[in-house]
């Protein structure tokens, strides 16, 4: 059997450009003949994606009127979904390349939860996802950072998306949130599987040049890739 592949996920807030740096990353191991494939997070077009969807369009409220449980369950049953063809790549050797994973959750919904009762919350949603779901864990985690402004900026200026008609879904239209978001992603992101990549330059007060960032996320991609395999089970 072939060693088993490594699980790179890209993560941060929205707006921060996660889906730009997972095609350049893809691009660079089209070109150098690595086995590979792409994912992404949530798949709107899935059972639980379809939920997801609906939350994020404000068909079960106001953000604030949705318990976090209940929407962690939708991101988390997405997953679900993807499980047995993440197990599938990782065991025939391919590297898989991750738009957003299990740290999303974490993020976005322990940042609806208050401090005092947040640690908690992402212990049970990370028994949840590893555990009761038993979902594959990341080799690397790469964290893109930007102010959340300059993300919620960013985000008004997408193109339409399939799942929204709207410029900001529920969770992107509040700039609290986004900036909760953010503090949370930098609290995981002093676990060991994560790297930090800074995508905003505090002295020319602008977004560095996608190529740069790619540089530093393919340093850290290598870095795993040539890392010993670790131990199934």
């Amino acid at each position: 059997m072939p060693p088993r592949g490594k699980f790179i996920v890209l993560e941060g807030i929205d707006g921060s450009g996660k889906r730009t740096q997972l095609d350049l990353l893809a691009r660079a191991f089209a070109a150098r003949g690595l086995a590979f494939t792409q994912i992404a997070f949530p798949n709107y077009g899935g059972f639980f994606g379809g939920l997801v969807a609906r939350f994020l369009n404000g068909e079960f409220g106001p953000l604030a009127a949705v318990d976090p449980h209940f929407s962690a369950l939708l991101y988390a049953g997405d997953r679900l979904e993807a499980k047995l063809a993440l197990e599938a790549a990782l065991a025939s050797g391919k590297t898989v390349l991750a738009d957003r994973y299990i740290g999303s959750n974490l993020a976005h919904q322990g940042a609806r939860v208050p401090r005092e009762r947040r640690a908690e919350f992402l212990a049970w949603l990370r028994e949840l996802e590893y555990q009761i779901y038993g979902l594959p864990a990341e080799d690397l985690v790469v964290h893109l950072r930007i102010p959340p402004r300059e993300a919620h900026r960013l985000v008004a200026a997408k193109e339409a998306r399939a799942y929204t008609d709207k410029r900001h879904d529920l969770q992107e239209a509040d700039l609290d949130h986004l900036a909760e978001a953010a503090f949370v992603y930098d609290e995981l992101a002093r676990q060991n599987a994560w790297v930090s990549i800074e995508c905003w330059d505090p002295v020319s007060q602008s977004l560095r040049s996608m190529e740069a960032i790619h540089r530093e996320v393919a340093t850290a991609v290598d870095a795993c890739i040539l890392s010993a395999p670790r131990a199934s089970g």
